[in-house]
């Protein structure tokens, strides 16, 4: 088993908590882990790449080559498409629609989502009015990591199992929010494919 992920979004989307969780169930599943983060001017807006390299046997780098990643995981659809050089020809995306105009300049909508769905392997929707209908808005980083979870390695349970540890400091009710919100995400993924 072996699955090379590449996160990205900006800044306070929580990019990293998927990160996160995804390592804590890795490690629940007894698997092998490395991860690199690229912060920028997260803070201010600006990207957040992660890179997560998960498998059955020990990894060497915690870097993906380019034309590698099984997958790309974005909260953003420009995002999505920053990082296309990564993907594996048989790798998949699984984005948010919804753009954070965060820059002068940036490329309309509709362009970027056509780009998006010209892809053989993509799974695109409004992952804010996903988490909006269960949760807040706040959790479509939940829908995401539920939508992508189609694409990974590891259970799905073992996934709410990390969503419970990194959230259990929060409170019972932000736990049940977010694993709302990731199953929604499990939901809606099978119904955009």
């Amino acid at each position: 088993m072996k699955s090379d992920i590449i996160l990205a979004g900006v800044g306070g989307q929580g990019i990293l908590s998927i990160a996160t969780i995804l390592g804590a169930a890795a490690l629940a599943e007894g698997l092998y882990l490395k991860q690199a983060e690229v912060h920028g001017m997260s803070q201010r807006g600006g990207d957040v790449m992660s890179c997560l390299r998960i498998s059955s046997r020990p990894v060497a780098s915690d870097l993906i080559p380019q034309g590698k990643a099984d997958i790309i995981v974005s909260l953003e659809p420009m995002e999505a498409l920053r990082y296309l050089s990564f993907l594996a020809p048989d790798g998949w995306i699984v984005t948010n629609t919804v753009p954070v105009i965060n820059t002068a300049g940036y490329p309309d909508t509709a362009v970027l989502i056509e780009c998006l769905e010209k892809r053989p392997r993509t799974v695109a929707f409004d992952m804010d009015a996903v988490a909006s209908k269960v949760a807040t808005a706040r959790a479509s980083n939940m829908v995401l990591l539920g939508a992508a979870s189609r694409f990974i390695d590891i259970p799905a349970g073992k996934i709410e199992e990390g969503i419970r540890t990194v959230f259990a400091p929060k409170g019972q009710a932000i736990v049940d929010s977010n694993i709302a919100a990731f199953r929604a995400g499990l939901e809606a993924a099978s119904s955009a494919m």
